[in-house]
């Protein structure tokens, strides 16, 4: 099994908190900065207390964080390709006192475990290669995805799920079309897509999609959560965000 990280290689990082200062949060200065994605993703993942959760991609463990917060007594492991972001994710969880919570410095395409875990996450890189790459190696690294890559990171992380586990992601709403064949060709059912509307009658830029491996239940779409109105934030997303609540896909 991969190594555990536990000490980061820069200090270049800014304090900042996450659900409304409910949990402390530190990130790099440059490079990827989490947005509300990783909250949301989070508050998608249908965890119980007790049950082992895994996370690709998990960055400075904004997302781990937001569910071990909204989930006590879980176990989880995040799997970072980045050593330094893999050992700021460790010191995020001991500054939050989660001891249950780990990052790992390792590839979601070979992961190293069995199939251990209740449910799996990710955030996945999404900007093809038709798009400008950042100068930032870093940000570059997050953000960019080779072609078949969302194929691989669902094979990756189906390897390390028990029957009947869960897989949600959050991806660009153009992806859902290759999320969900990615997902059957694994043998997941039940995939529901939950749209991210911007404001009430725009188009979604981004989707939340779950499913269950072995499921034989049927695909969903659910109505999914608008983000803003006139006022700013909605008041469905604010419970979300600085609240710690649940989509209906967790419950």
């Amino acid at each position: 099994m991969p190594g555990l990280t536990t000490e980061s290689d820069s200090l270049d990082v800014t304090e900042g908190g996450l659900l409304g200062g409910k949990l402390r949060y530190r990130q790099f200065a440059a490079g990827h900065r989490s947005g509300f994605e990783p909250v949301l993703l989070a508050a998608s993942v249908p965890a119980r207390p007790g049950d082992h959760v895994l996370e690709a991609g998990t960055g400075a463990g904004a997302g781990l964080l937001c569910l071990a917060q909204r989930v006590a007594g879980i176990t989880a492991i995040g799997v970072e390709i980045e050593p330094g972001l893999a050992a700021l994710a460790n010191e995020n969880f001991k500054r939050n006192a989660m001891s249950a919570v780990a990052a790992i410095c390792a590839d979601i395409e070979r992961p190293g475990f069995g199939a251990i875990f209740d449910h799996a996450m990710a955030n996945p890189p999404w900007h093809d290669g038709s798009s400008t790459k950042s100068p930032d190696a870093k940000r570059a690294l997050a953000h960019h995805a080779r072609p078949a890559l969302l194929a691989s990171w669902i094979k990756g992380l189906t390897a390390c799920l028990k029957p009947r586990g869960s897989l949600t992601l959050i991806l660009p709403a153009a992806s859902f079309g290759a999320a969900a064949a990615g997902l059957h060709a694994q043998g997941y059912g039940s995939v529901q897509l939950f749209p991210l509307w911007p404001r009430a009658g725009q188009p979604a830029k981004l989707v939340i999609i779950a499913a269950r491996l072995g499921s034989r239940a049927p695909d969903r779409v659910l109505p999914g959560l608008v983000l803003h109105d006139a006022s700013g934030i909605t008041a469905a997303a604010q419970a979300i965000l600085q609240d710690g609540a649940a989509t209906a896909l967790a419950r």
